[in-house]
């Protein structure tokens, strides 16, 4: 049998090569960045908890909980640049799954469904006190040179220990719902069908993107970036496997730190093209930095780094798993969102997240303030110290662990 035209050609072994074949975490941060970079430029910055929990704010009005919780009407989904970004990165990672031809339902063992459950609704309160997830009050204040980042890295790594030791303790006391369902082979016509599928949803973002920048009005041309970024930040999340969880986990887990040393690699290149950005005033580092340092960063990375063990993925790597069809990842963001929402507004009744400004024009609630090294230190020279010596820590840390094992705990 002749081959085709696309198998003699050399195309097939290209687009496997390229679409199917996973890629080094280290171009994956490469591109991230880059990503992450096109929006700073164009005044807007990464963010993931806030679209999820207006997610959780529409569920709590669907319910009826929305009067009794004080939550304001929530605004469209499609308009919300977080909630958008959030969509448009599922997207993304869903298009990235059907061209590799990864896409499947991926149904669990049943316990794994309470895991997720509970690790959604820990990282949930978890990301409220830390003002954000692991892209919002870690990786995004490090790059922004806020050590309320390095602060929340701290909690998550404790959270990631804590949630390690009970998983094992769960596996020698624990029998009810380990088992999985079969899985469902995929027909070859269905696999045959995904590529097409997935070319077809990459062309329907290009066309929204570029009907809404498009537009005349101002707020929908800035949606149309947002549109674009957050896809390619799914697919490159979803091709390369990024997942901040794994970076905190694997060197306690398996010793394992190629993820880990990607995450590193990213903040150091990051920061001091970040910095002129910011130099540049062409976006207010602060926009990103919550009023967390330190109490609620470290409070909230415990408490994330515990529930996103459980759940299997942070707030990003939840969500492309989401996109590849990971049923378990689907509880956990449903209970990130709707737990989330209902400890925001509770934190807020209470008063414990309310932020007011200080007489230096920061926000400050009563889990901490907004945090700057540049402010700090007196200018850039003492940050890139402060944050290189972090780095560099953390990665002669990792190395060492991984010729030694010492500090894993599975």
């Amino acid at each position: 049998m002749k081959p085709s035209l696309f198998e003699s050609s050399g195309l097939k072994a290209d687009y496997e090569a390229v679409l199917v074949e996973p890629w080094s975490p280290y171009l994956g941060v490469t591109l991230l960045l880059l990503a992450v970079f096109a929006l700073m430029l164009s005044g807007e910055f990464w963010g993931v908890f806030g679209g999820i929990k207006l997610w959780g704010d529409w569920l709590n009005h669907l319910v009826g909980l929305g009067g009794v919780l004080g939550l304001d009407e929530p605004d469209s989904p499609l308009l919300h640049r977080l909630s958008l970004m959030n969509i448009c990165l599922v997207l993304g990672a869903f298009a990235a799954a059907l061209l590799s031809h990864q896409f499947r339902f991926n149904r669990p063992p049943p316990l794994e469904f309470v895991w997720g459950a509970l690790g959604g609704s820990l990282m949930g309160v978890g990301a409220v006190l830390a003002g954000g997830c692991t892209v919002g009050a870690f990786f995004v204040p490090v790059l922004h040179a806020s050590p309320s980042g390095f602060v929340m890295l701290a909690g998550l790594m404790i959270g990631a220990v804590i949630g390690l030791k009970f998983l094992m303790w769960t596996l020698e006391h624990i029998t009810w719902g380990m088992q999985a369902p079969m899985p469902k082979p995929l027909s070859s016509r269905a696999l045959a069908l995904y590529p097409w599928l997935g070319f077809a949803v990459v062309v329907g973002i290009l066309g929204w993107a570029t009907n809404w920048y498009g537009s005349a009005d101002d707020k929908i041309a800035s949606r149309g970036i947002i549109v674009l970024a957050g896809f390619a930040i799914g697919f490159i999340m979803h091709r390369s496997r990024l997942c901040v969880a794994r970076a905190v986990r694997e060197p306690f887990m398996t010793a394992e730190g190629d993820m880990t040393k990607a995450v590193i690699l990213a903040l150091a290149a990051g920061i001091p093209v970040a910095s002129l950005i910011f130099q540049a005033e062409v976006l207010d580092p602060y926009l990103a930095i919550p009023p967390r340092f330190w109490l609620g960063s470290l409070l909230g990375g415990v408490v994330f780094g515990l529930g996103m063990v459980l759940a299997g993925g942070c707030g990003s790597g939840s969500l492309w798993r989401v996109g590849e069809g990971h049923l378990k990842l689907w509880v956990a963001v449903f209970f990130f969102a709707w737990i989330g929402s209902i400890a925001s507004a509770l934190f807020n009744k209470t008063g414990w997240t309310v932020s007011e400004m200080n007489l230096d024009m920061l926000e400050e609630s009563r889990l901490g303030v907004q945090a700057f090294f540049p402010a700090m230190l007196d200018g850039w020279g003492g940050t890139y110290l402060a944050c290189g010596a972090f780095l560099l820590l953390w990665y002669l840390l990792v190395r060492y662990n991984e010729s030694t094992e010492k500090f894993t705990v599975v």
